[in-house]
């Protein structure tokens, strides 16, 4: 592995990845990571390329780099060999291997097996991808003549995928574009033609910032599905799991046939996942990585995901919360199959304790919680964890009824205090308290603990895939043993890393404080990553789904996202659906002198930037008046060559209206300040001038524009990462929000409702917030028009 600091290793490295093929970017990328480096570097030697290898292979080895599955280390020299021996060579046949050895694990390997699934000695002809593309076509062959070349292609090689799935893509894209070229001919300019509320306008042109990993590109119709990890339910009687116990024995996870026959028989083999959130605050967008995870497998996989509320802390849970997460669910555009509660399940939870005590796997503790962290840190047994069986069933009773006193008893699993897995040290069950629970009402005064929970009731809802973030990857050996205790299924866990994004914290507790304390203005403050102030803020959850999933299922734990990787996704969102219009933040008043005051010129100013002349409704109109506002920052009193605003004696062209130029300024009696230009306008439009400028005019005369309050918003924090910092309220932003209580809009946004995107040309994107009135529009801003992220950086 190259030394961290060494450039000549690095440098030995950055060799040793051109030499397989990978383009410079994505080579220099990979040596400032040292994880992937080191991954790479022995991903190369074991499949013997030292001396290099073709492009192909050369992303190939980069693939199984940076996607093997951690659970299969054991068989990755047998895909290696498989790959440079080319009898594993399309991203189809990867993607698949990758996914079965996922699912298998550390076990013996089955070879036929493995290349039954890969397609391994499958050859696909040019021929055959060429009678599948002719069927293809053929059968879409209705609605291919009616949209002609506005027929999504990508459906089609789908389509091809699934005939053919290991038949080479850029052949069956070229054969598809060959056969609708034969159906339809040449591209007339009505095939060109698409409605103006969805064509695409380019996107900001954004500088290219360096990423820590970049992946090899791949063609459009190489979409990796980001859930063919995950197992299929009839395969959960394999052992992925191993827990380890202090005594030298090993329990090896896995559901008995009949465990298994059983579950898939109440399910019909449908995968079922759950989204389980506390209802103790309010969702960030971490939580929409999470929701992406387990709504999106269950959605891929046409099974369901329970919405389940982990609510067994009656404290901390608020019906506010409650119906928050649930709106929040929906807006995100996820549909939950059920909405249960862990406490639907208090009175299952409670027997099934009972049970695990008469197995001698439970026990009543009286440990006060210092005694307890002390025992668990020197590896020593509660004095009470040998009582007999019938005194705990007892105990555990009276705690039930309410006879013992909150904090005088708990409930522990006899699990391993000897164990390497601090998760294993007797872990408490149930805790008494005297609370009423917000949705169980006053009915127990025992309360079930996450780490008994959690894992039953994944069981008692027949949770095919229980999917959670990495800090619960000790866990799992607790949930299992806990299952295996009580004999009942068990589902196929797996860990993904949690999203960390730039700029921001998303601890509850650090979020609850600046709420609490006042730092923001509330938990939809715009400042905010939680979901409410993204959406307050005006992101789509089209556009935050996207940054997730481009973002993938990794288990690469502690990778900070830009919070600029987002803002992209937003802006190629809102570029498509956000209708333009023109606000001046700063007004500076322009009289054009040779126009008559009561006299305005209507110009169509466009919504669209590829708005059709035809189309009325792609344009809005304006009055080009003898009182125009442009923004204070677009006039200068000494021009430069670099300048291209308005300056005495210099023209600019008023955004589609008329080139003006200045002719006189009228300054304050200091002389300085700017009171007034003077300007004449060009008719003819003969002048052409290299600067535009956005503007508004006066209605009528004496009428002022639209008044409209503009809030500018930047990063909450000035640091990447404050999480780390001990002073972490003391790095917040002093200019995160920006009031401009005074700007000018045109009239075309004067009907805005809130929630309507829009973007303001030269400025950014825009969102009418809730504290707009019939008197006076609020606008934030979402984005601005350009970033420094550019697509296939971190």
């Amino acid at each position: 592995m190259p030394a961290k600091d060494d450039g000549s290793d690095k440098e030995k490295c950055l060799d040793l990845f051109l030499k397989i093929g990978l383009d410079e970017r994505t080579a220099k990328n990979t040596v400032a990571n040292n994880k992937v480096t080191a991954n790479l570097t022995s991903v190369i030697d074991e499949a013997g390329a030292t001396d290099g290898c073709s492009r192909t292979v050369g992303n190939f080895l980069y693939t199984v780099a940076t996607k093997y599955p951690a659970n299969a280390l054991p068989h990755r020299p047998t895909l290696l060999q498989y790959i440079v021996s080319l009898k594993v060579k399309t991203t189809a046949q990867l993607d698949a291997a990758l996914s079965f050895l996922a699912t298998t694990g550390s076990e013996n390997l089955d070879l036929d097996r493995f290349e039954e699934a890969c397609g391994v000695g499958v050859e696909v002809s040019e021929e055959d991808i060429k009678q599948a593309v002719s069927e293809v076509v053929e059968e879409n062959k209705a609605t291919i003549l009616e949209l002609r070349y506005r027929t999504n292609v990508g459906e089609l090689l789908g389509h091809v995928r699934k005939r053919l799935p290991w038949g080479d893509a850029k052949v069956a894209k070229q054969l598809v574009d060959a056969k609708l070229y034969e159906l339809l001919g040449d591209r007339t300019a009505a095939d060109d033609e698409k409605p103006s509320r969805k064509k695409k306008e380019k996107p900001a042109k954004v500088e290219d910032k360096a990423a820590p990993v970049s992946t090899p590109e791949k063609s459009p119709e190489e979409d990796v599905n980001p859930f063919l990890i995950f197992p299929n339910p009839e395969e959960n009687f394999k052992v992925h799991t191993e827990v380890p116990f202090s005594d030298g024995s090993i329990l090896r996870c896995c559901n008995t046939r009949d465990l298994l026959d059983k579950h898939l028989k109440a399910t019909g083999g449908k995968v079922l996942t759950r989204f389980p959130p506390e209802p103790n605050g309010y969702l960030h967008i971490g939580h929409a990585k999470a929701m992406f995870i387990d709504f999106g497998l269950a959605k891929d996989r046409d099974g369901g995901c329970y919405l389940r509320y982990d609510d067994t802390n009656p404290e901390a849970e608020k019906k506010e919360y409650i119906d928050h997460i649930e709106e929040i669910v929906q807006w995100m555009g996820w549909k939950p199959f059920k909405i249960t509660y862990t406490s639907d399940y208090f009175q299952e939870l409670y027997e099934l304790a009972v049970e695990l005590i008469k197995k001698g796997h439970a026990y009543v503790d009286h440990q006060t919680p210092d005694e307890i962290k002390e025992y668990r840190e020197k590896k020593l047994n509660s004095p009470w964890r040998d009582r007999p069986i019938s005194e705990s069933l007892k105990l555990f009773e009276d705690m039930k009824n309410g006879s013992i006193e909150e904090g005088k008893a708990t409930l522990r699993m006899k699990q391993d205090m000897q164990s390497d897995n601090y998760n294993m040290y007797d872990l408490i069950a149930y805790r008494i308290k005297f609370t009423p629970h917000p949705h169980a009402g006053d009915k127990w005064c025992i309360y079930p603990s996450y780490d008994y929970a959690h894992c039953i009731v994944d069981s008692l809802e027949n949770i095919t895939h229980s999917l959670c973030t990495l800090e619960f990857e000790t866990r799992r050996a607790s949930y299992y043993w806990l299952l295996h205790a009580l004999g009942i299924y068990q589902p196929y866990v797996w860990e993904y890393s949690r999203l960390n994004v730039s700029n921001t914290v998303m601890s509850k507790r650090k979020l609850n404080r600046l709420v609490t304390e006042k730092w923001v203005d509330g938990w939809d403050d715009p400042r905010l990553m939680t979901l409410a102030g993204l959406r307050r803020r005006g992101m789509t959850p089209t556009a935050i789904n996207a940054f997730v999933r481009g973002i993938g299922i990794t288990r690469s734990d502690g990778t900070l996202i830009s919070v600029e990787r987002l803002e992209y996704h937003v802006r190629e969102e809102l570029n498509k659906t956000a209708p333009r219009a023109m606000v001046v933040l700063h007004p500076l008043k322009v009289v054009i002198t040779n126009l008559e005051a009561n006299s305005a010129i209507e110009v169509d100013a466009k919504k669209w930037p590829d708005a059709q002349a035809d189309d009325a409704s792609a344009f809005y109109k304006i009055p080009f008046s003898n009182v125009v506002y442009i923004e204070h920052s677009d006039f200068r009193m000494q021009d430069s060559k670099d300048y291209y605003g308005l300056a005495p004696g210099k023209s600019v062209i008023l955004r589609y209206a008329f080139p003006i130029k200045c002719t006189e300024v009228i300054l304050a009696d200091d002389n300085e300040t700017i009171l007034e230009i003077r300007a004449e306008y060009d008719p003819s439009k003969k002048t052409k001038p290299k600067g535009v400028l956005h503007w508004v005019a006066q209605p009528s005369p004496g009428v002022d524009p639209l008044k409209v309050e503009v809030r500018l918003f930047e990063r909450l924090f000035l640091s990447e990462n404050p999480a780390e910092l001990d002073n972490w309220l003391g790095d917040l932003n002093p200019n995160s929000k920006v009031i401009i209580p005074d700007a000018y809009g045109v009239s075309s946004i004067q009907n805005a409702k809130v929630g309507d995107n829009f973007q303001f040309e030269r400025l950014g994107y825009f969102v009418v917030d809730r504290d707009s009135t019939s008197e006076k529009l609020v606008f934030n801003r979402t984005v601005t028009l350009k970033g420094s992220y550019s697509k296939g950086g971190k």
